[in-house]
């Protein structure tokens, strides 16, 4: 049973050890096509060709719209910068190159269909920000709003992935600057609300202040009473005084 075992395992490690080295072969075939045909990409370093060819270990993984989900089951942050700049949406393909320093070099390998809708940038109670697009919610990363420079209310166009029922998006442009979408949509002031705050504010009377209101109220009643009486007393105290003098 033993030996059994001991066979299926030099099998697998054979047949592994099969595998690297046709992988290296492929790699080392196609670097010596595209210099016999040309192609050679201008300016890739020789350490990246080293990387490419084994040095460095390789994975390969999903995006999920922030991390990469390797083909191990674990999971590998990839730089927000570089998901932003390069408009990474969920479901495309990467390769991690792991360095012999610990670098971390990613590389697009397999994207998937795209399409773009347009939306409205907007933020909830928490900060973090996201596109209302289609009657949905998407999420995007905070690189993208900093990159673009957008605020709430901004209408964007959003790339997102076409067959994948995704939460993620990626901001491709900035189409128009808007004012906060809390703001949208709020109904004309009438112009007497207008008035109304514009006006200065009404002071609040005290109790002994009321009371002196009233009492001034009084005194100007009772005046307003005795006007009449006193016109009177006036006009008789001048006739008397009128035939005072004719007297004399």
């Amino acid at each position: 049973m033993e030996e059994k075992e001991n066979k299926s395992e030099e099998k697998i490690r054979t047949l592994r050890d099969m595998i690297y080295n046709a992988e290296k072969t492929l790699q080392g075939a196609k670097a010596m096509l595209l210099q016999l045909e040309g192609k050679k990409k201008v300016g890739r370093k020789r350490k990246s060709l080293e990387e490419d060819a084994g040095d460095g270990r390789i994975i390969e993984g999903t995006f999920d719209g922030q991390i990469m989900i390797g083909s191990d089951g674990k999971q590998y942050p990839v730089p927000a910068n570089y998901a932003s700049k390069s408009k990474l949406v969920e479901g495309d393909m990467l390769k991690l190159t792991i360095t012999a320093e610990g670098s971390f070099i990613y590389k697009q390998i397999g994207p998937v269909e795209r399409k773009r809708v347009i939306g409205t940038v907007s933020q909830d109670a928490d900060g973090n920000y996201f596109v209302a697009a289609d009657g949905r919610a998407y999420k995007v990363l905070l690189a993208s709003i900093t990159y673009f420079k957008v605020e709430p209310g901004d209408e964007v166009t959003l790339v997102i992935s076409r067959d994948i029922d995704s939460d993620w998006g990626s901001i491709e442009n900035v189409l128009q600057k808007g004012r906060d979408v809390s703001l949208r949509g709020s109904a004309p002031r009438d112009i007497d609300d207008i008035i109304e705050d514009k006006a200065p504010p009404k002071m609040k009377l005290t109790a002994e202040e009321k009371k002196t209101e009233a009492d001034k109220k009084n005194s100007r009643s009772i005046l307003d009473e005795w006007a009449p009486d006193l016109e009177e007393l006036k006009r008789e105290l001048g006739d008397s005084e009128n035939n005072s003098r004719d007297d004399i």
